[in-house]
């Protein structure tokens, strides 16, 4: 039995190891441009199941959130200055 285990581990380890080996990203294009797509990635992104479509209303929902808390630790900072120790919650002052 323990045999069989042992050489289970060994076969696991031997397929890991293929499936490591079987994508390297090491072909370069040219000095520094070492980028290269997985298998199956397509060589066209827009039309295709990894375009993002972003919506314009979506950006504009994390632009919104960035200016908030932008805005928040600029008053956080002015009462860290104002008295001289650090506050997280300044929203009710």
């Amino acid at each position: 039995m323990k045999r069989i285990l042992t050489l289970v581990a060994i076969a696991g380890a031997m397929v890991a190891s293929g499936a490591a080996f079987a994508y390297d990203g090491q072909k370069c294009k040219e000095a520094g441009n070492c980028w290269e797509a997985k298998p199956g990635y397509p060589e066209k992104i827009a039309g295709s199941k990894y375009d993002p479509k972003h919506e314009s209303k979506e950006v504009g929902k994390q632009q919104a959130s960035i200016i908030a808390m932008d805005a928040r630790n600029a008053k956080r900072i002015a009462h860290a200055k104002a008295t001289g120790k650090f506050d997280f919650d300044v929203a009710g002052e």
